[in-house]
């Protein structure tokens, strides 16, 4: 398999460009619903899915699968109806295509649509999106990220270099714990935002925040695409004991982690 490194960055931007059309397609998918009644289930770990979770999950999977069918795709949604594919390959896609369950239920916007690329255990090329505002966040490892509004307009985006004496802490709505309560104390804190879903990476990464802790259970598909556009936008995303956070675990499951800025 050849390193990323090697492939043609015109590749990999059309790439990028794909995958966020695919994206916003998933994300008017998702509005439908969210403006109209869904159906909610309750899954056998307790948590919640809706039929936009399904169907957007359904068409993300489809169009990935046309797109690079020689790329296989982890969805969350097919994955725990029972389709594993094989990833012994090193390459594969992560999919949550409705992240923020809650908030979507809830009529908040903070939901998102994630779609990211795993090379060997690391997440290269990622795209994020807010179906209600219409933002899709990209980004490819080595080739920087960027914003693009509703109307299809472009900015690059970079993380901000953080005052150590005023952090601004970006922490899960529905998962501040007194675990994490404790790491956030130890810190010279300016302010806190909690917010919901992978929308909590694209802060970092456009500057608006400067740490992200999550000591909460997450998957990796919750992460990747989130993960991605951090590290193209020059951010960093480990264990707590500062270890790289791979990809391709036999769970799917992740470590606690602590994404930074600069």
């Amino acid at each position: 398999m050849p390193l990323f490194a090697t492939v043609n960055p015109a590749d990999k931007v059309a790439l990028l460009n794909s995958v966020a059309v695919i994206a916003r397609a998933a994300g008017e998918i998702e509005l439908f619903y969210y403006r109209t009644d869904t159906v909610t289930f309750t899954k056998m770990d307790g948590s919640i899915v809706t039929s936009a979770d399904q169907a957007a999950d359904n068409y993300i999977v489809q169009n990935l699968n046309l797109l690079t069918p020689n790329i296989p795709v982890v969805a969350e949604e097919s994955f725990e109806a029972g389709n594993i594919p094989d990833i012994s390959c090193g390459r594969f896609w992560l999919v949550d295509s409705l992240d923020g369950t809650k908030e979507f239920v809830n009529n908040s916007i903070d939901f998102t649509v994630n779609i990211g690329l795993i090379w060997d255990g690391i997440p290269i090329l990622g795209a994020l999106h807010t179906p209600e505002n219409g933002i899709v966040w990209g980004g490819i490892l080595g080739e920087g990220a960027w914003e693009e509004s509703k109307d299809g307009t472009r900015k690059i985006i970079t993380v901000r270099k953080s005052h150590p004496d005023k952090l601004t802490i970006v922490a899960s709505r529905n998962h501040y714990s007194l675990e994490l309560d404790g790491y956030i104390r130890n810190m010279h804190v300016k302010k806190i935002l909690l917010r919901g879903s992978a929308l909590k990476f694209a802060l970092l990464a456009r500057g608006d925040a400067d740490i992200y802790l999550r000591t909460s259970p997450t998957m990796e598909w919750d992460t990747a695409a989130g993960h991605a556009l951090l590290l193209a936008a020059g951010g960093t995303m480990t264990k707590f004991d500062g270890s790289q956070l791979d990809y391709g675990k036999p769970k799917f499951l992740n470590d606690h982690f602590i994404a930074r800025g600069r």
